[in-house]
């Protein structure tokens, strides 16, 4: 089940996060979720001993499976023009 979060960030960090997102097919929410899952999946002690290493190869290479969301402007843009046909 999923439940809304609120975080803050350094507006920079953010838009560069959407853009990856984005190019990489994937909401922003469930990066973040991947990402909060590799860090509580083991007893690290502080984040200086997590393996950036691993998820990056993931993110990248795609061991993990993202659930993504079609475009909603495109489907609007498809359901309007359907209609005109």
């Amino acid at each position: 089940m999923d439940a809304k979060l609120t975080l803050s960030f350094d507006e920079a960090i953010i838009n560069k996060a959407k853009q990856y997102a984005e190019r990489n097919n994937i909401s922003l929410s469930r990066m973040v979720e991947h990402l909060l899952a590799k860090v509580v999946e083991k007893p690290y002690q502080s984040l200086e001993d997590f393996p950036i290493a691993d998820w990056v190869r993931q993110v990248a290479e795609g061991d993990a499976i993202y659930k993504t969301k079609k475009n909603k402007k495109t489907s609007l843009e498809d359901e309007f023009f359907a209609s005109k046909k």
